[in-house]
């Protein structure tokens, strides 16, 4: 039984720090780019669009598709960079704990 007790305590533990993580994350804000720079986005950990900032160069009526592509470039590579930070966020927190294929904290 007492090992079932400690078991809890640091179940409760992890799921303190797991608040804590998911609250920075939720302040967190990360740039995004694609065409050298000429689209940047600003993404929250969340996954939220934040801004968009667009080089006047890539401006033009008649080819409205480029930067469109451009916009969706550039969100992508912001919101894979907020993978990247909740990945490595995640493996501070369990201590490199190796989860099985397909399982995701939190659960």
């Amino acid at each position: 039984m007492k090992n079932f007790g400690n078991m809890m305590k640091q179940a409760q533990q992890m799921q303190a720090k797991m608040a804590e993580m998911q609250a920075r994350m939720d302040q967190m804000e990360v740039p995004g780019a694609s065409g050298g720079g000429m689209v940047q986005v600003m993404v929250t950990g969340k996954g939220d669009l934040k801004s968009i900032k667009i080089d006047k160069s890539l401006v033009d009526p008649e080819d409205v598709e480029v930067l469109e592509d451009l916009i969706v470039a550039a969100f992508n590579d912001a919101k894979a960079r907020v993978e990247a930070q909740m990945s490595e966020e995640m493996g501070r927190l369990t201590g490199g704990l190796k989860l099985p294929p397909g399982m995701k904290l939190p659960f």
